[in-house]
């Protein structure tokens, strides 16, 4: 799936100046314990989580996760955003609730 449709799926907005927006996910995983991120993710797939902070970007880094998207309107504060950018890890967010962005992401063919 790609980000664009993704983005129009979710109606989510992009946070960090990524000027790639344009490559295929293979997959969703959505956690808010980033030990469960570490087990159980592998690359290609997009994270779905409520935690904002910049240990979700560290995570997303190790697992080699190139997109996250924060869901209920959560925000990252400005010191995760840039190191997003940094680490080259695209962030949208969506004021979807986590179960609801899963079932749309879901009913348009991306699994876990």
């Amino acid at each position: 799936m790609m980000i664009n449709e993704i983005k129009e799926t979710l109606q989510a907005e992009t946070l960090t100046g990524m000027p790639y927006t344009d490559f295929d996910i293979k997959g969703a995983y959505s956690a808010d314990l980033m030990s469960d991120v570490l087990a159980f993710c592998n690359s290609e797939l997009l994270l779905i989580t409520a935690l904002t902070n910049a240990q979700v970007i560290r995570t997303a880094e190790f697992a080699d996760i190139r997109v996250i998207i924060f869901v209920q309107g959560k925000r990252p504060d400005i010191d995760a955003v840039a190191l997003s950018e940094e680490k080259g890890i695209l962030l949208l967010a969506t004021r979807l609730p986590m179960f609801e962005v899963c079932g749309r992401l879901y009913g348009k063919g991306l699994r876990s």
